[in-house]
């Protein structure tokens, strides 16, 4: 039976977060966030890493796949940050609708296109074997898969928060349904480099 076990995580912490500049690398925390993800994944038989274009997803899956000689690293403008679904915000509480209201025209259109090509190679079973795959790429589009997943409703990404070099793995199979496996799991993480990347008062 054919299957892929595709491992996603979000990007290590972003330099000055609070910012959101598209071309900001990793901060500190962020390097040693990716470098021990990679070592979780240290020995995992995976195919490929394919990553974002954006500077923190390239540098993060080079720190990850530094600990994977041999696995090819490949950027993909599908895995990137964009919104995956033109959400209608009518009936959502004020603070996504305003959200939503922040994209025009064109994110509207490029980003759910995009997901649709990273939903369309990523989350299906291959024609014959068994494949491992990592995607570093954002939270917005894990939570996509998350909820494509679970078959949710599509407005369901919204609320789905990931914390920076969490790990989420789902299993295609060609005898069944998306296999959730792990959700935003950061055991490989001490404490003080958990929950970042949420707001102030997500955190635990």
């Amino acid at each position: 039976m054919a299957s892929r076990l595709l491992y996603l995580a979000r990007h290590g912490e972003q330099h000055r977060a609070e910012d959101e500049a598209p071309e900001a690398g990793l901060s500190d925390r962020g390097r040693r966030q990716a470098t021990l993800l990679g070592e979780r994944l240290r020995g995992l038989p995976l195919d490929a890493v394919h990553h974002g274009p954006l500077r923190r997803a390239a540098q993060t899956a080079e720190l990850v796949a530094a600990a994977l000689p041999g696995v090819p690293l490949r950027a993909a403008e599908m895995v990137g940050d964009h919104l995956p679904y033109d959400t209608d915000p009518a009936g959502l509480p004020p603070a996504y609708a305003n959200f939503l209201a922040g994209f025009d025209a064109r994110e509207r259109a490029d980003g759910p296109r995009r997901t649709a090509e990273a939903v369309a190679r990523f989350a299906t079973p291959p024609a014959d074997g068994d494949v491992r795959e990592l995607v570093i790429t954002h939270s917005f589009l894990i939570a996509w898969f998350v909820r494509h997943a679970l078959d949710a409703p599509e407005r369901r990404w919204l609320g789905l928060n990931h914390h920076n070099c969490g790990l989420t793995v789902i299993r295609y199979g060609s005898g069944g349904p998306p296999n959730l496996i792990a959700v935003n799991d950061v055991a490989h993480l001490p404490p003080e480099l958990r929950v970042t990347g949420l707001p102030p008062d997500y955190r635990f």
